[in-house]
């Protein structure tokens, strides 16, 4: 096999496992969680979880990580799994499937499953009961003003690209 077949074949097998391209330039002030691949953010200000619409909002997305922070700040209890809102800290992220958005913000309740979620070491996050999902943005960005955003959403873990799900916690 010739060096060029094998060159390609070698970056189309990387290209196809979903591996990391590039990670972003965070500005956004700790505590904060964000998606270790750029993806398509236009600013290289990397994707963070936030509040949909302007201040306190009673769901998530994912959104460009904002370099003042605010809304984008959330931390990772790790003694209770909880993913509190820094803006809103009375506020952490709930999943719960029956809802048209699944991903929003509750009162703190350490006692419902919904709000317990681990960080692993491959990066992704999933629930304290039920590790086969993982916490993945979604395929598709849009404009959010001068920000961009995507969908937030626990998927099957093995059914969603390392870009998609691996995250970084920053304490």
């Amino acid at each position: 096999m010739s060096r060029n077949v094998t060159f390609c074949l070698a970056f189309l097998l990387i290209a196809s496992s979903g591996a990391l391209a590039e990670a972003p330039n965070l500005q956004t002030p700790s505590p904060v969680i964000y998606l270790a691949d750029n993806l398509d953010e236009a600013d290289q200000l990397g994707w963070c979880i936030d509040t949909q619409g302007r201040g306190f909002g009673a769901f998530l997305h994912a959104h460009s990580c904002k370099p003042q922070g605010g809304d984008v700040q959330f931390g990772l209890e790790v003694d209770t799994g909880l993913i509190r809102s820094v803006a809103f800290p009375e506020y952490c992220m709930l999943y719960d499937p029956a809802q048209t958005s699944p991903l929003g913000l509750v009162t703190c309740d350490v006692g419902q499953s919904g709000q317990r979620f681990e960080h692993r070491e491959s990066g992704e996050i999933t629930r304290v009961q039920d590790a086969s999902l993982c916490l993945t943005v979604g395929d598709e960005s849009a404009s959010a003003g001068p920000f961009m955003s995507r969908g937030l959403d626990m998927q099957p873990c093995d059914e969603v690209p390392d870009a998609l799900k691996t995250w970084m916690v920053l304490p």
